[in-house]
């Protein structure tokens, strides 16, 4: 912050994930987050769902990706006679308080067997909850933090691994996949009985899912749009 308006005089142009065509009175070269294919598997194994559906939400965690609605979601939806149990795992590091209030929230509300905390995973372990879930859970909080738009890392890697996903900002690689299931952004409940309800809808394997962004968001791919802006805006 002290140093970049100073820096965007001495650039020519600045690469970024928005939809802005200048940063600091600079040009922007806008390009989508890219990923390392090679580094994803993708999901092995689509489960029956029939009476259980495991849900996966992957992150750093911070307020923002909201997974308190989930948890409150679950309250709601565990309230009244539901027609298959639906789990929540989280996995990943982050805030410790918020782990805490994840844990205090599901034990007040008799959560305790339905909602599992992993703690950071890689690996074989990683991909083996991949296997075992049906389906993401991305952020679901970025209004919190004032953003309304990105391209979020998340959103790809779920569409890597080969899971449908819900999220709730605008990310324009996804709004109109047929795997995405979109939420307000608000603070209100998850609505778990919706979510399942998408989930029996989503007719797509793994590596049907995968293969609508294997293409495009590489970063390979994404640095070409680079290199080629580079060469077509400078004689």
């Amino acid at each position: 912050k002290c140093f970049r308006r100073a820096l965007a005089k001495r650039i020519d142009r600045i690469v970024t994930f928005t939809d802005l065509d200048e940063i600091f009175g600079t040009p922007t070269i806008r390009i989508s987050n890219g990923i390392d294919f090679s580094a994803i598997p993708v999901k092995k194994h689509v489960n029956d769902t029939s009476l259980r559906v495991n849900l996966i939400g992957v992150a750093q965690v911070h307020f923002w990706h909201g997974f308190d609605r989930v948890i409150e979601g679950l309250r709601a939806y565990y309230a009244v006679p539901c027609r298959r149990i639906v789990d929540f795992h989280i996995v990943g590091d982050g805030a410790a308080a918020l782990f805490g209030e994840f844990r205090s929230a599901a034990e007040r509300y008799g959560l305790s067997e339905h909602v599992f905390i992993h703690g950071p995973q890689a690996g074989v372990a990683l991909d083996a909850l991949f296997d075992a879930c049906d389906f993401g859970i991305a952020s679901l909080g970025r209004h919190r933090s004032g953003i309304s738009a990105l391209k979020t890392l998340k959103n790809r890697e779920y569409a890597a691994r080969g899971i449908p996903f819900v999220y709730s900002e605008r990310d324009d690689d996804f709004e109109a996949m047929p795997y995405i299931l979109k939420v307000p952004a608000d603070d209100s409940p998850l609505d778990i009985e919706a979510l399942v309800r998408f989930a029996d809808s989503v007719r797509m394997t793994p590596a049907a899912i995968r293969a609508t962004i294997e293409g495009d968001l590489s970063w390979e791919n994404q640095m070409r749009t680079v290199v080629r802006r580079l060469f077509t805006d400078n004689p």
